[in-house]
C-alpha cells in the first residue's frame, strides 16, 4: 500500500498544483482536508476539484465553533493585537487548522503533512510548529522550501503543470490580491500594496465592508452584552459567539468600522505590508474594552496588558501550543471572572462612539469620582500621599543639588 499524506487543501492553484506533484515525486496517496473556519464561498465544488487533481479523499471539517470558542475568544479576552493593529485573523486560525490535520493524519495513518506557505511568509511556522508540537513523529512537507524538486516560481508555471497533468481548472494568468479569509477576517496582499507609497485601491479590495466614506450618514445604535468576558447577546438576542461575530461582521462591514493598512514585522524578519479587514472582530474587542474599563482595577489592567502583547507575539509566532500560552490564557481567564455586564456604541463611518456601559461589578463610585467630598474621600489625605509619593522625586533633587553646590565651592 502507498504511504499517505494529508494535505492541507485550500483549492487554490497553489494547492491544486501540489497534489500531482505529490503524487509524481513521492508517491503518495495524497488525502486533501479543508479546514471550514468562515471561509464561505471559497469551500463551493472543492470535492470535484480535489478528486480530478488526484486526490483519494476530501475532507471538509467544519471548525467555526471550535475557532471562535477556543481560539478568537481568548485573544479577545486577552485584548491580543500585533504591533497594535493586527487582530490576528490569519494567525489566530492555524493552530486550530494544525490541530485538525494531525486528527486527520492519526486517523488515517499518514506518514506527513503537506502545506502550501511560501518560504518567506509566517505560516509556513505557525503550522510546522504546532504539528511538531502535536505530533513530532509525523514528516512535515513544505514543497515551497524544496527547491530541487519543487521547479514551479509563478502562477503560470502551477497553471501549465496542472495542464500537463489533464488538469483543466477554472484558473487563469489574471493577477489578484492573495487573500486569506475566516469568520474572524479577510487579509489582502500583493500587487499596489507591495509599495508603502501607494494608497490601497479600497474600490478593487473590499470585500467584507465598505470605506468610512461609503458608509451611510445615519449612525447605529448597537447593544451588547457579556458573562464572564464572552459576548452573549446582540441587541437583546442572545447568541452563540460565532453568529455574534457574524453579525457583527454584517453591522462593521455596512459602517466601513475595522479596515487597517498596515506594514508589520514577519517572524522571519522582513516588513509585509497588508491590508485587513476586520469588521466583526474591531467592534467586539472595543466593545469588549470597554466593559473591562469599569470593572478591572489599575493593577490588573497594568499587568493585563503586557499579558496582551505576549499573547499577541506568541499567537503570531506560532507556539500556540506551549506552556506559555497556557499560561498567560490562564492569567487572562482569571481577570474575566466578572467581566459582565452590558456595553453600548454607535457605529459611525468607521468609528465606535460609546453610549453608555453598565456592569453589576463596576468598581466606579460616582460619590468618589464627583467633585463634592464623599464619605470615602477626604480631600486633606492626598496631602500626604503626595508627600510620600513624591518622596524618591525629593531626595533626588536635594542629592542633586547638594553635588552642584560642593562642585561649585570646589571649582
Amino acid at each position: 500500500m502507498k504511504e499517505k499524506v494529508v494535505l492541507a487543501y485550500s483549492g487554490g492553484l497553489d494547492t491544486t498544483a501540489i497534489i500531482p506533484w505529490l503524487k509524481e515525486n513521492f508517491g503518495y496517496d495524497v488525502i486533501c482536508c479543508c479546514i471550514d473556519c468562515g471561509q464561505g464561498k471559497e469551500l463551493d465544488g472543492l470535492e470535484e476539484r480535489a478528486k480530478l487533481s488526484g486526490a483519494s479523499k476530501l475532507y471538509i471539517e467544519d471548525l467555526v465553533d471550535d475557532f471562535c470558542d477556543n481560539y478568537i475568544m481568548p485573544c479577545v479576552k486577552a485584548d491580543a493585537v500585533y504591533e497594535n493593529k493586527y487582530l490576528l485573523g490569519t494567525s489566530i486560525a492555524r493552530p486550530a487548522i494544525a490541530k485538525r490535520l494531525v486528527d486527520i493524519a492519526r486517523k488515517e495513518g499518514a506518514v506527513a503533512i503537506c502545506h502550501g506557505a511560501t518560504g518567506k511568509g509566517n505560516d509556513q511556522i505557525r503550522f510546522e510548529l504546532s504539528i511538531k508540537a502535536l505530533a513530532p513523529d509525523i514528516k512535515i512537507i513544505a514543497p515551497w522550501r524544496m527547491t530541487d524538486v519543487w521547479k514551479m516560481q509563478s502562477r503560470e508555471d502551477e497553471i501549465e503543470y496542472c495542464k500537463q497533468h489533464g488538469i483543466d481548472l477554472p484558473f487563469d494568468h489574471s493577477h489578484s490580491y492573495s487573500r486569506d479569509c475566516n469568520i474572524w477576517h479577510i487579509s489582502h496582499e500583493g500587487l499596489e500594496l507591495e509599495d508603502p507609497s501607494l494608497e490601497p485601491n479600497f474600490a478593487n479590495m473590499l470585500v467584507l465592508g465598505v470605506t468610512p466614506e461609503e458608509a451611510p450618514d445615519q449612525g447605529e445604535y448597537v447593544t451588547m452584552t457579556f458573562e464572564k468576558g464572552v459576548p452573549t447577546s446582540i441587541n437583546g438576542t442572545q447568541m452563540k459567539v460565532s453568529d455574534i461575530i457574524r453579525k457583527l461582521n454584517e453591522l462593521g462591514g455596512k459602517h466601513g468600522i475595522g479596515i487597517v493598512d498596515i506594514v508589520e514585522n514577519r517572524v522571519v524578519g522582513m516588513k509585509s505590508r497588508g491590508v485587513y479587514e476586520t469588521p466583526g472582530g474591531t467592534i467586539l474587542m472595543e466593545a469588549h474594552r470597554q466593559l473591562e474599563e469599569l470593572v478591572l482595577d489599575r493593577a490588573t489592567m497594568d499587568v493585563k496588558k503586557d499579558m496582551g502583547n505576549r499573547m499577541a507575539q506568541i499567537v503570531y509566532e506560532g507556539k500556540w501550543f506551549t506552556p506559555l500560552r497556557e499560561a498567560v490564557q490562564a492569567f487572562v481567564e482569571s481577570t474575566q471572572e466578572y467581566v459582565t455586564g452590558e456595553v453600548k456604541f454607535k457605529l459611525y463611518k468607521g468609528n465606535i462612539i460609546k453610549a453608555g456601559t453598565t456592569s453589576p461589578y463596576s468598581l466606579y463610585s460616582e460619590s468618589l469620582a464627583s467633585f463634592t467630598t464623599g464619605d470615602l474621600y477626604d480631600h486633606h489625605d492626598a496631602d500626604g500621599f503626595i508627600t510620600l509619593f513624591g518622596l524618591p522625586l525629593k531626595v533626588r533633587a536635594m542629592k542633586m543639588a547638594e553635588l552642584k553646590t560642593e562642585k561649585n565651592m570646589n571649582n
